[in-house]
């Protein structure tokens, strides 16, 4: 790989971080979706490829595009991103989030810093920087490569991945396997020795809202059948409740390969002590060993001086594979009787295996660029694009390669304030994303 692809990548992250993506979930008020895809088609055609930026609805883009490889016989790979971002509070962070700037953090080295460094710009100008390179040197991979950079990810996928599904999945055709966020990031157990986390399963959504009735009434009375009452009940026992342990293949061959490197006994029916020593990353991988749900709206009420007569809540919950119509048992228990409860958004969970020549094209492009790498599945407690395009068959896994450094905290910058990706790290990332290509 050229060092004009290492360079390139430093502003390419900047550029897109620059452009406003916020995705509220609210057509109203997101904004910048079509504007980030014209960047990424510009970026494409200057390099000689012929991207589509197909619109599901005004303002809401993705881009697509082909690039032929030597043996267009075997099943393409899917290199996919989302060019959205979560909600922001400039007020909150050191830097404005929208500024894509350079600085250090005291303990990582200089950082590109904004909203949307590590979810996912990062791995949207990775893939960028790389396919650019190949243009300019006129390298042709070993099999197709479909390019795809998706609007709404971080509202269910409906107006991004989920609508290239059901609307043009011709765009998709041939695709068997395909790589995304959230995964290739590196554990430090040691000097000579980094766990990179690769993605092979994550948890289901369903997003529930439950709603309490009851009698209306004047507020200075004594009221026996307050909605919001048994609302907050509810939802208190909800919020409070801890659903069983259940151990899926990929979690298991995590804490096995954890508990090697760590040299530590794994007590199969006591996995919590083994993640409790893994630090920060132990807030991802203790949402993967049990279902949850978490209460994340309220709404109630019209005036201070009445009682209504409808309360309504909004409850996040995360299922592992083969655990939903389970889960959803155990959930209605812990909730009681009376209320009702509507789906108004769920994807089911995924799981494959960690094998076959991706997986180790994975593994040896990480190691060629950091001899102490070891490649592990994981299951990711959230959700990504990935549960969209695996409805056509493809094999889905999360590798979008970064070196951390062993002090950062890489799993509070999802969402979080002060949101930044390591500039060594990016450019590793660029490295091991152009081998593994060449080796997919």
């Amino acid at each position: 790989m050229s060092t004009a692809a290492t360079d390139e990548v430093i502003d390419l992250c900047r550029d897109l971080i620059r452009i406003d993506t916020t995705n509220t979930g609210d057509h109203a008020t997101s904004a910048g979706e079509r504007a980030a895809a014209e960047y990424v088609a510009a970026s494409l055609s200057e390099a000689g490829l012929d991207p589509q930026v197909v619109e599901s609805r005004p303002g809401r883009a993705n881009v697509i595009t082909r690039i032929p490889g030597r043996d267009s016989s075997r099943g393409a790979l899917l290199v996919h991103g989302h060019l959205d971002v979560v909600p922001f509070d400039a007020a909150e962070w050191s830097v404005h989030p929208l500024s894509g700037e350079i600085k250090g953090d005291g303990a990582s080295g200089d950082c590109i810093w904004g909203r949307g460094a590590v979810d996912m710009k990062d791995f949207d100008a990775m893939s960028l920087a790389v396919v650019r390179d190949w243009q300019r040197t006129g390298y042709v991979p070993p099999r197709d490569i479909v390019l795809c950079y998706t609007a709404d990810e971080e509202a269910g996928s409906e107006y991004g991945a989920t609508f290239l599904v059901e609307k043009h999945p011709e765009l998709l055709e041939g695709c068997t396997e395909a790589v995304g966020e959230v995964g290739g990031f590196s554990y430090t157990v040691s000097n000579d020795l980094r766990l990179y986390l690769v993605q092979t399963a994550e948890k289901g959504i369903d997003w529930l809202r439950v709603h309490a009735s009851g009698r209306p009434g004047h507020g200075s009375f004594v009221h026996d059948d307050n909605a919001v009452t048994a609302l907050c009940e509810a939802v208190a026992r909800v919020g409070r409740h801890r659903f069983p342990v259940v151990v899926t293949p990929t979690v298991r061959a995590f804490l096995a390969e954890v508990a090697d490197a760590l040299q530590i006994e794994l007590d199969p029916d006591d996995p919590e002590a083994a993640i409790a020593k893994l630090g920060p990353i132990a807030t991802i991988i203790g949402a993967t060993i049990r279902n949850t749900a978490n209460p994340t709206r309220l709404a109630a009420g019209y005036k201070d001086n009445v009682i209504p007569s409808r309360a309504s809540a909004t409850i996040d919950c995360r299922t592992l594979p083969g655990q939903f119509e389970l889960f959803r048992e155990q959930l209605l228990e812990v909730l009681g009787p009376d209320l009702e409860i509507q789906s108004i958004h769920r994807q089911n969970a995924l799981e494959t295996t960690f094998d076959g020549a991706l997986v180790d094209a994975m593994a040896l492009a990480l190691k060629a660029e950091d001899p102490g790498a070891r490649a592990v599945p994981y299951m990711l407690s959230g959700g990504t694009d990935a549960k969209s395009f695996a409805r056509l068959g493809i094999r889905c896994f999360g590798f979008a390669p970064l070196r951390l450094p062993a002090e950062l905290n890489f799993s509070a910058l999802f969402h979080g304030i002060d949101e930044r990706v390591p500039v060594e790290g990016l450019q590793f990332g660029v490295r091991v994303l152009d081998r593994f290509l060449r080796q997919s």
